[in-house]
């Protein structure tokens, strides 16, 4: 049996520095009641950019610009020692985090914005950053497209380990290349909610015959920053809950173990049994014993991308 955790906390929103301590300090907290595994939502550092979803495209330039600046300033430089509370606090505890960012480019323009998550190991050290394939709608205009250099599996000390975010969970290659690497613990960090996102998860634990954790934002208004552009006229006084959350744990056979907790801020922690991941898979294994490698084939360029590639002729 292995302890995992999802943290479903509200980060301080377009701060970097304060939700990474706040990170840090969760991260010693869940650790204390023994998880091994701890999970936050997308995006966590420095938040979620729910605003999106409510100014006007084209009409609301001015504010964009604004708000767009000042994530641009409070994203995550993993070539920097931004991340060093977590990293000290996830080492100190001898605990795996997995962990949504908003990460800034440090290698080509070093201004576009990646929706990514990274594992942590026990050592402290980032050993896997995940940029999200395909942002959703207006996202498009907050993140660059990610490519498949994170598509990994990632054997820790829980069990073997892998993410994608929000939507790329419906993208069912994304998925079947997790699969196709032994997938134990299917981690989702996600903006979205609900009964239909649930079902998913279930469609993913059944299909995959793997746990699957599902991390959501939990968003109040008072999470918001007072000088934050338009703040009362994207959300009224009177509106509490921005996002209500939803985080889920679904056991490989597709049963909800714990939540989803909703409207609520709070962890779930529970004991998982990781080798049910194996054993479930006798009646059904899509990427072994139930696959066609006959008839279909996956290919995954796994290659970071770059627009530029520089020759040396000296």
């Amino acid at each position: 049996m292995s302890k995992v955790a999802i943290i479903q906390q509200a980060p301080y929103v377009l701060d970097k520095v304060r939700t990474i301590n706040k990170a840090a300090q969760l991260i010693n907290v869940v650790a204390e009641q023994g998880a091994k595994l701890i999970v936050f939502p997308e995006a966590f550092i420095p938040g979620y950019p729910a605003w999106i979803w409510r100014l006007r495209p084209g009409g609301d330039w001015g504010p964009s610009e604004e708000i767009h600046g000042r994530l641009l300033k409070n994203s995550v430089d993993l070539s920097s020692d931004d991340l060093k509370p977590m990293l000290t606090a996830a080492k100190k505890n001898n605990v795996t985090v997995v962990c949504g960012i908003n990460e800034r480019d440090h290698k080509n323009s070093q201004s576009t914005i990646y929706n990514a998550v990274i594992t942590i190991n026990n050592q402290g050290r980032v050993i896997n950053n995940h940029r999200k394939l395909m942002p959703t709608n207006p996202e498009r205009m907050v993140w660059g497209f990610g490519d498949g250099h994170g598509l990994n599996v990632i054997d820790t000390e829980v069990g073997k380990i892998g993410s994608l975010i929000c939507w790329e969970n419906y993208m069912p290659l994304a998925r079947y290349s997790l699969y196709s690497q032994g997938i134990e613990i299917y981690i989702a960090p996600t903006y979205d909610s609900g009964e239909a996102w649930v079902g998913t998860m279930q469609h993913i634990a059944r299909e995959g015959k793997c746990w699957v954790l599902s991390c959501g934002v939990a968003l109040e208004r008072k999470d918001f920053p007072k000088d934050f552009p338009m703040l009362d006229e994207l959300y009224p006084k009177d509106e509490q809950w921005i996002n209500p959350g939803g985080s889920v744990i679904v056991s490989p056979s597709g049963e909800i173990i714990s939540g989803p907790l909703s409207k609520e801020k709070g962890n779930i922690i529970i004991d998982i049994d990781v080798d049910l991941a194996a054993s479930s898979k006798r009646a059904l294994d899509v990427a072994g014993h139930y696959s066609r490698p006959d008839v279909f084939n996956l290919q995954v360029d796994k290659t970071r991308q770059s627009a530029t590639h520089f020759t040396n002729n000296s």
